[in-house]
């Protein structure tokens, strides 16, 4: 396949845009392989094109098959369709397989369930379209076809699909109100943390005070990235840890389930461009469980 650049952009990127039914992670992949040249000579997935590149590539390798078990488990399902479904996720199931990752997850579950999955999100991830951290609940939308899948990635990209949750934190924020922008990579000390980090990728997290609590403060937040663990991390950064949290919470504020909840989601029908809009409540083990949807309008 042969394409033309239109524009300054970068190769993953590019490719991502003009072949949609793939994922970006395949095409990243057949890149760093040397199966893509700019004008005749291989490059990596950073590189930046220019308007009138040619960019070619030969077929795309389709995502190996997972070879996760189907494992039966009883799910709250909010929403359900040919297309997709919105899933309430409890605390204590992680979103898909790892290595290290061997109890069942919402994959597990996910395929034991009598419909297809899409596979865009690559051989461990069918359906999966964002996650959510295993220790946090709430709300989280599953793909079944992969054209569902690239038009729904295309929204949490672009930043049109609405994320917003709810965490009880230490301390109560001295401001009713603020943003964290602040990059977000690997801790170079813990192959299992994030941190703040410069050099790291863009992050931005808005924050507003919903009510103070005995233990520190109800707040909400409005993610308008979606970096590993971002919420904690950046919380953590202002010193305002999420409450339970055994990653970044001082030791002393540990104690107890993680108190970061996935309240809302909304979103557009990749099928019928409808605007699909979900609230659920927090679990009962939640400090501050008496929230409203209309806490959350204004983020």
């Amino acid at each position: 396949m042969r394409f033309e650049a239109d524009a300054a952009e970068r190769l993953d990127k590019f490719l991502a845009r003009v072949l949609p039914q793939h994922s970006r992670t395949r095409l990243k992949k057949v890149i760093e392989e040397g199966g893509v040249l700019v004008d005749g000579v291989v490059r990596l997935p950073a590189h930046k094109l220019d308007a009138g590149m040619v960019v070619e590539i030969g077929e795309v390798p389709p995502t190996p098959p997972h070879d996760a078990e189907p494992f039966a488990m009883d799910l709250r399902v909010l929403y359900e369709d040919d297309f997709l479904l919105v899933i309430d996720k409890p605390r204590g199931l992680a979103v898909h397989p790892t290595r290290s990752q061997k109890a069942p997850t919402l994959v597990n579950a996910l395929l034991a369930r009598p419909h297809s999955l899409s596979t865009a999100g690559g051989g461990y991830r069918p359906g999966i379209v964002h996650r959510l951290d295993k220790e946090t609940t709430g709300l989280i939308v599953v793909a079944k076809t992969d054209g569902a899948h690239v038009l729904l990635a295309k929204q949490f990209a672009a930043k049109t699909a609405e994320r917003r949750y709810v965490a009880a934190v230490k301390g109560c924020p001295a401001e009713e109100r603020f943003t964290v922008n602040a990059p977000i990579g690997r801790d170079p000390h813990s192959p299992i943390k994030m941190v703040v980090l410069e050099g790291g990728k863009d992050a931005v997290t808005h924050v507003r005070l919903l009510r103070r609590l005995d233990q520190g403060a109800l707040v909400g937040c409005r993610l308008e990235t979606g970096r590993t663990h971002q919420i904690r991390v950046h919380l953590a950064a202002v010193g305002h840890p999420v409450l339970g949290d055994h990653l970044y919470a001082p030791r002393e504020y540990r104690d107890g389930p993680m108190q970061l909840h996935a309240a809302l989601l909304r979103f557009v029908h990749p099928a019928t461009g409808e605007t699909l809009s979900f609230f659920t409540p927090a679990p009962e083990d939640f400090l501050a469980p008496d929230f409203l949807e209309s806490d959350l309008a204004d983020l």
